[in-house]
């Protein structure tokens, strides 16, 4: 799993059918600070309604994805699973 921060959202009007009415985002990701971390950024299927600029979790492990979807053959890698409202523990702020 990783954190990130929602950075936009994917339109494609070609797309493979599981895609079809499923909101695909941009999701980069962050340290538990919410600084961007580095350049890695995944394109996550969100299935809790998470909008530009909310801090998320994200699934990042194609197996469990397609599990949480219920979707065995689903060309799918990354899922947002849930949003964030407070990170805290030691180090962060």
């Amino acid at each position: 799993m990783i954190l990130g921060r929602v950075c936009g959202t994917v339109v494609s009007p070609v797309q493979h059918p599981f895609y079809q009415g499923r909101k695909q985002l941009i999701v980069r990701a962050c340290t538990p600070d919410g600084a961007f971390d580095g350049e890695k950024y995944v394109v996550a299927v969100d299935l809790v309604g998470a909008g530009v600029g909310q801090t998320v979790i994200v699934e990042d492990e194609g197996n469990s994805a397609r599990q949480l979807l219920d979707a065995k053959d689903a060309p799918i890698r990354s899922v947002v699973v849930g949003i964030v409202d407070q990170v805290t523990g030691q180090g962060v702020s």
